[in-house]
């Protein structure tokens, strides 16, 4: 095998089959995104493929065996990520039918649900969509304006829009194909309020119109995703039967009486949105997915491009010169970094969703590790895609050549599936309560008051292989300033007391707050940057580590010695960035700060030859590329 080859097989993961699976069966399906199809023609097209990939089993996959699926949800999360490396407008589509409003019939409901609707869903014989957002609230959910209003008289619930922003918007499915919609509304019965909980409501008939009380409108033209038939929900006084409430964590009898196995709310709400994972999980990926195409597409042209030079018949590669390494090498690096901590998570995932009695810690853990890794790597997306696009230079701003199709379809990657700067500061709030239980919501007040006591009793666990990493730690030699680089130890120790430091410092400023809780707020507000810093710096720590486990795992000792250096190069690189930090803290002198950048680009002086290399270790097939400019000259 070739060193791509190894590259490939390493950072593949658990679920390599499925993405080998994918990568022939996907190419063979005709999926590149056609921009000279009109709205409607895109949305027909993209769900005649959806049923092309139920026989692969991915669909399926995503659901338990007692509910009527086969039982592999890493297997489900790795094949819609897949599904990025060809159209994301599909990856969405399929994301939301069967991640979304499956996820939430399968997680949110109960047997007599799952016999309902699970086998439809997979089939495509009920369209679902998930209507959670509404255009007066996104990220703050608790806060959803929708009603479901519980009549006792005849044993269903009244949905309802009562104001301009509680209408539902930016839902996927609601504009012309779903039939269904998996609601979020505010329970209310016998005059008291008991939160958001899930709600199956019929929206259209079998011709596709708005049923009686149902009003369907469409968000249009978006910035990408042109596919995707994203729309409006309004709903004037529509019934349900009592049996459409999803009840798996709140009934509601004949007579209407509410009761639910967490009597906490906010427990309650809190645990019921952590059942659905499984979608920032996949919308991470498929981030990633679509950023390693936009890297082969640029380094590949990298490789061909050819501009001034010491004469006129001595043209230079683009990938020769020392700006190009640095825009392009670095970004590569970090995608790999992603990839090991991508498989890491969805392993985490796939171990506790199959899990007979799955650790509730454990499951905290985990909706933290997927808010900020999701949060990492569709941050990384954005600013990949707009440096490939700007590296391939006029050629990158075609349509043909797919970079400007990437960049529009992942920008709102940044904001559904929860906006960034709130998951990393969801992600602060586990660090900085130490997973308290009593803690639920985002709400400033509670985040203070249960900041943790003392900083050693921050709960970070290593995300893998944690004998390795601890040895790798502890054999650094010499005093702070003494220590190499390049050596990963040093480097993971660098990562390591940076978060310590900026999570201790965290935690003594929200303690400054009393009791009232608007000193609170205000306490967290001023504050805020400190603790979504919290959130930016463990991410980075856990990717680091993952990447180390990585290389750990690789079997071919020529593999294992590149990605070693691509780790170094993405490591340098994140301290270079925050040299500032380092620099201000003592981690690192004056004088060690300036070999910094040296050894940066020592690095890509290294990683040059391996360019072709590293782009085909991401396993996107050359064919499917689908950037005309490529089609051109050979590569060097």
């Amino acid at each position: 095998m070739t060193l791509s080859d190894e590259l490939r097989i390493s950072i593949d993961g658990k679920w390599r089959h499925v993405r080998e699976q994918s990568r022939k069966e996907l190419a063979e399906m005709d999926l590149l995104f056609d921009h000279d199809l009109t709205l409607d023609e895109a949305r027909e097209r993209v769900l005649e493929q959806m049923k092309k990939l139920i026989p692969t089993g991915i669909p399926a996959a995503g659901f338990s065996v007692k509910a009527g699926g086969t039982g592999d949800p890493g297997m489900a999360v790795t094949g819609i990520s897949m599904l990025a490396q060809f159209d994301l407008s599909l990856m969405v589509k399929a994301g939301v039918q069967w991640g979304l409003f499956g996820g939430a019939i399968e997680n949110l409901g109960t047997q007599s649900h799952h016999d309902a609707y699970i086998k439809d869903l997979i089939n495509l014989d009920i369209l679902g969509c998930f209507a959670m957002t509404e255009t007066g609230h996104g990220s703050d959910v608790q806060s959803l304006e929708t009603t479901a209003t519980y009549d006792p008289a005849t044993q269903e619930f009244v949905i309802n829009s009562p104001t301009p922003s509680s209408r539902k918007d930016y839902i996927g499915g609601a504009a012309q194909h779903a039939t269904v919609g998996a609601v979020f509304a505010q329970l209310i019965t016998k005059g008291e309020q008991h939160g958001v909980h899930c709600f199956v409501v019929p929206l259209r008939d079998a011709t596709g119109k708005d049923l009686p009380g149902v009003t369907t409108s469409d968000d249009g033209h978006k910035g990408g995703l042109g596919a995707v038939d994203n729309g409006r929900l309004m709903f004037d006084q529509v019934r349900i039967p009592r049996e459409n409430l999803l009840n798996r964590y709140g009934q509601v009898d004949e007579g209407g009486t509410y009761s639910s196995p967490i009597d906490n709310s906010n427990r309650r709400f809190f645990t019921m949105l952590g059942t659905l994972i499984r979608g920032r999980v996949s919308v991470g990926g498929s981030a990633s997915a679509a950023c390693e195409v936009a890297l082969s597409i640029a380094g590949r042209y990298a490789l061909k491009r050819r501009q001034f030079g010491p004469s006129p018949d001595q043209e230079v590669l683009l990938m020769d010169y020392r700006m190009h390494q640095r825009r392009l090498l670095p970004l590569i690096a970090r995608s790999y970094a992603y990839r090991f901590a991508q498989n890491q998570l969805v392993a985490r995932m796939d171990s506790l969703q199959t899990a007979d009695h799955p650790d509730p810690l454990k499951a905290r853990e985990l909706e933290g590790r997927a808010a900020g890794l999701k949060a990492a790597q569709t941050w990384h997306a954005t600013e990949a895609i707009q440096e490939a696009r700007e590296a391939c230079g006029g050629a990158g701003y075609l349509a043909e050549n797919r970079l400007t199709t990437l960049k529009g379809d992942t920008d709102v990657f940044t904001t559904f599936e929860g906006d960034n700067h709130v998951l990393f500061q969801l992600v602060a709030k586990e660090l900085l309560t130490s997973y308290a239980s009593e803690v639920g919501g985002l709400d400033p007040v509670g985040l203070v008051k249960f900041a943790a006591a003392t900083a050693t009793d921050v709960v970070k666990e290593r995300t893998a292989a944690s004998q390795l990493i601890q040895r790798l730690i502890d054999a650094r030699s010499g005093k702070d300033d003494d220590h190499d680089l390049l050596d990963r130890g040093t480097q993971l120790g660098l990562f390591e007391e940076r978060e310590q430091h900026v999570i201790e410092t965290a935690a003594r400023r929200l303690r400054r707050a009393g009791k009232d809780p608007e000193q609170a707020f205000a306490v967290f507000n001023a504050a805020q940057d400190h603790v979504i810093r919290c959130g930016r710096v463990h991410i980075q720590r856990v990717v680091l580590e993952a990447f180390t486990a990585g290389i750990a795992r690789c079997e071919d000792p020529e593999a294992q010695d590149l990605l070693r250096d691509v780790c170094s190069l993405y490591a340098l690189t994140e301290i270079e960035s925050d040299l500032a930090w380092f620099m201000g803290h003592n981690r690192i002198s004056d004088a060690r700060a300036k070999t910094v950048t040296s050894l940066v680009n020592d690095l890509l002086d290294k990683l040059r030859p391996h360019t072709l290399a590293l782009v085909e270790g991401f396993g996107v097939p050359e064919s499917s590329l689908g950037a005309e400019m490529l089609l051109t000259e050979g590569q060097s």
